[in-house]
């Protein structure tokens, strides 16, 4: 459906992409303002943004927060085992490749035509070690070796939600079995007023890890609007004064909570199983206008 031209090909303007894909329409937009980047949107929704000159720029919020767990797991370049749960357009798996070079990755992302889509229009550096799989988010998982991850990113949107199944302490369960000894596991979460979803997040992340600590625009946490928030949970202490200070000088400022305001913040939640599991909230129009 819809045109393809491939990026920045002969020193031509780039011309958007658009095609169905298994979750609806894709379009790749061309960056006006960077020569070689390119936005993602599923049925309008903002997904993943890549420069493919510089990979290691990020320019969605939520991205530069998941950007500085990728820095902060491991001694500054050290190569990592990463598994990326949710693809869009391999933002954050370019993003180890580039700065934690040698780095073995697993991306899982369920949709095979938009994997197939992204591959054509924003290849990836033939010399990354990022393996790609094309099946559902908690089955790929299923398929990691005990204790071979260093880090685990859950990045996961069936349209705008998070599928219920990645939300519950049997998911975590999965995530620790993959996790090396003090490994890491972070989580885009999306939420808005009154923020039951992500206070639900945090009771079943401390119910399987030690140690969390959640980044967020105080706005969110405020409960004023809605917006995404990063989960970081381990079983060691975590960067957090690091981390705060690099939330701190994004361009847009977030706040980390952790420790005993995190769980004031949590207000009683209970943690969710699979049984009482149920998607994360879709944002309201608004969000994307």
């Amino acid at each position: 459906m819809g045109k393809s031209r491939n990026p920045r090909r002969g020193g031509t303007a780039a011309e958007a992409v658009v095609e169905a894909v298994d979750g609806g329409l894709a379009e790749l937009i061309p960056d006006r303002d960077r020569a070689r980047a390119w936005t993602l949107l599923i049925d309008g929704a903002p997904q993943s943004h890549v420069d493919l000159a510089d990979p290691a720029y990020l320019s969605f919020e939520y991205q530069r927060r998941l950007g500085h767990v990728i820095d902060l797991v491991a001694p500054t370049g050290k190569p990592v085992h990463a598994v990326h749960l949710g693809g869009g357009a391999l933002t954050l798996a370019r993003y180890v490749a580039a700065t934690r070079p040698r780095s073995t990755q697993q991306v899982v992302e369920r949709d095979a035509t938009l994997v197939q889509l992204v591959r054509r229009e924003l290849p990836l550096d033939p010399n990354a070690r990022i393996r790609v799989r094309s099946v559902d988010a908690r089955e790929g998982l299923a398929k990691v070796p005990d204790g071979w991850a260093d880090l685990v990113i859950a990045d996961v949107f069936s349209g705008t939600r998070t599928p219920a199944h990645l939300t519950s302490t049997e998911f975590l369960d999965e995530v620790r079995r993959a996790l090396k000894p003090g490994g890491c596991y972070a989580a885009n979460l999306a939420d808005g007023p009154p923020l039951a979803h992500l206070r639900g997040q945090i009771a079943t992340a401390a119910a399987r890890f030690a140690e969390l600590a959640l980044v967020a625009d105080p706005t969110v946490l405020r409960g004023k609007r809605f917006g995404n928030a990063v989960l970081v949970a381990c079983d060691h202490p975590l960067p957090v004064a690091e981390l705060t200070r690099r939330a701190a000088s994004d361009p847009h400022p977030a706040r980390v909570e952790h420790g005993s305001t995190l769980k004031d913040f949590t207000g009683g939640a209970v943690p969710v199983t699979d049984a009482a599991a149920v998607a994360s909230p879709a944002p309201p129009p608004s969000v994307f206008r």
